[in-house]
């Protein structure tokens, strides 16, 4: 017989409040880092592995089909193509503010994990695409981050949020150590071991946060607020509150987002900045064509300079993740102590020089240590900045859309960064692959110079706000 609406309602309250009587142990909030940063950990390095691995992979699977010229060049249309499932996971990540975070933060890491393994038992560029299209799936979604928003002191919020990510920057220096224990000399045939040591990783990590971590209480709290209401109630409160705080889901998401300046505008200035991302996606390739020059110019043909720069960018990278973690501790704490959009400003700033430093310095065949900490500081900076408004945009809306509105995000973001994207498919496909390092460069400025002005002056600071009592519409308030 089938349970009537009622009884599916107390059946989840019951659940609810079990779930709220679990006494939390003494110590639980360092209980708690401790548990997701070991998933930051495994999404980091899913995250980060096939950036670190791109001119490896390109050499191994594309270059003897579309050859060493334009093989990046033609592997970035397989990552744009695995960009579309932005729509797609979006619609699935909004499922989370009705069943809970715990289940997608288990199904997104078990996810990667699959992604990772997939690629690490490919033979051909079909299967390849197909595992870098389920990372890319389960990836944006971040339920780590969402968990710390939701659990962290208000205070300590962005310093907890990326310390953890800065935490989980230092792990990535597992890739480089992989990469000197498989890709011995001009050998690079146990490439695919690589993958396999962060996907069973992820694995085990997904059984352990099956059994480890707890629901976010603030989801908790609000879910029962809501299941307890009578449908007069929430009529009631829908239209006293515009219809914001009660949807749960993409359109409610939707409708929220564009009702309001401040998530509207966050949204797009984000986007404007996501730009950088095009360094971020093609650092390895940058490193590994600057160190390729000397050999270049000295007649070695391309496979002869690509192989060879190999154990220079191995070398880089193995700072490469002290620096991007320098720069996740940084940016937490100035984000606490000065706010959440000068922090961004200066992690901008500091992206764009590093970068500059770094460029020059690979193609100036410096120290390869040096010029790794800096490649690191200059991505660090990005996605440390990238994340603070991400932050801005959770501290702007209600628990129920909060993560519903972190789907929209990459959406909006999506559809801006595809002018970058596009571009720099298009122009290194016809200049080739030595040509990617400038074209990122000449890309990447405009955009983020229009998404900080964007930033300065439409979107208010968030820095100190609750979580729990926040409604969205104070922001518009302000600005009056």
């Amino acid at each position: 017989m089938a349970k009537t609406k009622t009884e599916k309602v107390q059946r989840e309250i019951e659940r609810l409040e079990r779930e709220k009587a679990k006494p939390k142990r003494s110590g639980y909030l360092v209980y708690f880092i401790i548990i997701v940063s070991i998933v930051c950990i495994a999404d980091e390095l899913a995250t980060q592995i096939g950036l670190q691995m791109q001119n490896v992979v390109a050499s191994q699977l594309f270059a003897p089909i579309v050859g060493e010229e334009y093989a990046v060049a033609r592997m970035s249309i397989v990552a744009t193509i695995a960009g579309c499932t932005v729509g797609i996971a979006s619609l699935y990540r909004t499922l989370a503010d009705h069943f809970g975070r715990k289940i997608f933060l288990v199904f997104n890491t078990l996810g990667f994990g699959i992604g990772l393994f997939l690629i690490g038992i490919c033979t051909n560029i079909p299967v390849y695409a197909a595992g870098v299209i389920i990372i890319q799936f389960f990836i944006p979604h971040d339920m780590q981050q969402v968990y710390i928003q939701e659990c962290a002191p208000a205070k300590y919020r962005a310093t907890l949020t990326n310390s953890i990510g800065g935490i989980a920057s230092l792990s990535v220096m597992l890739i480089p150590i992989l990469r000197n224990l498989f890709l011995k000399g001009n050998d690079l045939s146990q490439w695919r071991m690589v993958y396999m040591v962060p996907a069973v990783v992820a694995l085990a990590v997904a059984i352990f946060a099956l059994f480890f971590v707890r629901e976010s209480d603030a989801f908790v709290e609000s879910r029962l607020r809501y299941l307890r209401m009578t449908d007069e109630e929430r009529k009631a409160e829908k239209k006293e509150h515009n219809k914001q705080e009660n949807g749960v889901g993409l359109i409610a998401a939707i409708r929220f987002c564009f009702s309001h300046k401040q998530i509207r505008w966050a949204f797009v200035a984000g986007g404007f900045i996501s730009f950088a991302q095009l360094v971020c996606y093609n650092y390895e390739t940058i490193l590994t064509f600057g160190y390729a020059k000397q050999f270049l110019d000295n007649g070695a043909t391309m496979e002869v300079a690509r192989t060879n720069a190999i154990g220079f960018v191995t070398q880089a990278l193995l700072l490469f993740a002290i620096g991007s973690a320098i720069m996740a501790f940084i940016s937490g704490v100035l984000a606490d102590h000065v706010g959440r959009k000068p922090a961004v400003i200066a992690m901008c700033a500091t992206n764009l020089a590093a970068f500059l430093i770094f460029f020059f310095g690979a193609n100036q065949a410096w120290n390869p240590y040096i010029v790794g900490l800096f490649c690191g500081i200059s991505v660090g900076s990005y996605w440390n900045g990238a994340s603070l408004i991400t932050l801005m945009c959770a501290e702007s809306c209600p628990t129920n859309v909060r993560v519903s509105v972190a789907a929209v995000q990459p959406v909006v973001n999506g559809m801006i960064y595809m002018i970058a994207s596009t571009s720099l498919t298009v122009l290194s496909n016809i200049m080739g692959d030595t040509a990617i390092g400038k074209i990122c460069f000449i890309v990447s400025v405009p955009g983020m110079v229009l998404g900080l002005i964007l930033l300065l002056v439409k979107v208010k600071e968030t820095n100190g706000a609750d979580l729990c009592a926040v409604r969205g519409d104070e922001y518009e308030k302000n600005a009056q």
